[in-house]
Order: structure tokens, then sequence, then C-alpha cells
């Protein structure tokens, strides 16, 4: 285990069972929060679970797509709601299979590089995870592909991003932890194949090939819940207090969600030209 951890006396907030049936807007304002309490020495270091219900969050580029209206309709036909997140990426998939984990640290007194925030992120899969051969690298054919995909024997299980405000950082994982992932790659395929209609476009859209992406339960060849992991999680991270927003940190939280709704109103509202 890495020293980093061990020392760190962290905050823990589990909402993958809480959130499940809420807008995942929501979590994108919740980690917005803690990333100006943690940067501004107000929280602890945290760590933050969540899952939410058949969702697909949408990059910006994604939005540019030229008929992503018809793509959006895809999404919906395919029982998923689909939102316009806050930062860089490419659309993934969000449902109750899919365990996502925020470490959210402050740069208040030490800068943390990209490349470190990726690598503590690594770090802590692995740990999760030890019996497996996990790789960093990019996943060509697999949905949101970047050079921190995490794979076991060349298919994708889970991807990294990060996002930073006031000197905090919340470092994202979706871990895709039960079911196919092969099938959540088919709904992103034929997000984009809709969204495209056959046209040429300055960005290049990824080619989904749904074989390249697996859940960890069909790796390991055995079936793991996402509350197991959460549970291996608590425990790893020395079993801190659980601890949600508190009502002073509630104001800050309905700022930051305000404004994550009204983005993502607008971004569907008013497709970019």
């Amino acid at each position: 285990m890495p020293l980093f951890f061990e020392e760190t006396a962290w905050r823990f907030w589990n909402q993958s069972l809480s959130a499940k049936s809420r807008s995942a807007l929501e979590s994108f304002a919740a980690d917005d929060t803690l990333c100006e309490l943690v940067g501004a020495g107000k929280s602890a270091p945290t760590v933050r679970t969540w899952v939410h219900d058949d969702t697909v969050v949408l990059g910006i580029q994604d939005h540019r797509l030229p008929h992503i209206e018809k793509g959006m309709d895809v999404l919906k036909d395919h029982g998923f709601t689909p939102i316009v997140r806050n930062s860089g990426g490419l659309a993934v998939v969000l449902d109750a299979g899919v365990l996502n984990i925020s470490l959210v640290l402050s740069e208040k007194d030490n800068a943390i590089d990209i490349s470190a925030g990726y690598d503590l992120m690594l770090d802590l899969v692995r740990e999760l995870f030890p019996e497996a051969d996990i790789d960093a690298y990019e996943i060509v054919g697999s949905y949101c592909p970047g050079s921190y995909d995490l794979s076991i024997g060349g298919r994708k299980f889970a991807g990294i991003s990060q996002r930073r405000i006031r000197r905090g950082i919340a470092v994202q994982v979706y871990l895709c932890i039960e079911g196919s992932g092969a099938q959540r790659a088919e709904v992103i395929r034929d997000f984009y194949k809709a969204g495209l209609q056959g046209e040429e476009t300055k960005f290049a859209y990824p080619e989904i090939k749904p074989e390249t992406m697996a859940s960890l339960s069909e790796l390991l060849a055995r079936q793991i819940t996402v509350q197991e992991v959460v549970v291996d999680l608590h425990a790893l991270m020395g079993s801190p207090v659980p601890m949600a927003l508190q009502p002073d940190e509630t104001e800050l939280y309905g700022f930051y969600l305000d404004r994550v709704v009204e983005r993502n109103r607008k971004m569907l509202e008013r497709p970019l030209e």
C-alpha cells in the first residue's frame, strides 16, 4: 500500500446506493464542492463513491456531433439518460454495475501534477484488485479512450479523469464491475453511428469495438459486486467514519449544483455549432 494512502486521514462519503436514482449532475456538483472545500483546507482529503442508474455522460466534443439529436435519441431508445459533463473527455456509460470513485486532494501546500494524480488512482485500483495484472495505456476501440485506460489482457474496464477547482483536485475513475462491458460499448457505438450519419468531421471520434471492453467480473472470472468493492475500498482507506456533506457545506453545494444543471440545460437545448 503506498504510504500516501496510509498516512492520510481520509473523509469517506459513500453514495453508491443513495445516488443511484438521482441525476449524475449531482455527483459532478458534489465533486466540485469537495474540490473547493478540500482545496481551502476546510475538509480532509476525501474519497467519494457514487453509482447512477442508466446514464450516458457526454463530453464537449460529443455535443459537437453533426447529428447530436439523433445520437441522443438512440441513447434514450436504449434506456439511458444523456447529460453533458463539466469537464473534458468523451461519452461514458454509468449504470448500477459501474462504480465511480473520486479522490479529492488539495494543492494548497504542494502542487500535484496531472500524471501524479493519475498514478495515485492507478495505485489505488491495483490495491483493490491485487490478483489482477492491470495495465494503463490507451485501448483503441474503447469508448472515451485515453492514456490511462485501465485494462487486463488488452480489454478495458476503467478510465480515469481529473477535475481541478480552487486548489482542489478530483481524480475520478469509473470501474465496470458487474455485467457486460461489450454491451455498454455497443450503446456508445450506436450513439456515434447515429450522431455522425457517415459524415466526416474535423474531430476524430472513436470507432467503438465492443470486444475491447469488459467488466472486472468478466475479466477475473468471478462474480464481483459494486458493494463488495465499496467495502474493500473503505477498509483500504483505513475505515474512516462516513461523512456526507455537513449543514454548513450545503450552500456551497447548492451553488455548484445550480451551475452544473444550468450548463447542462443550455447544452442540451442549444447544440454547439
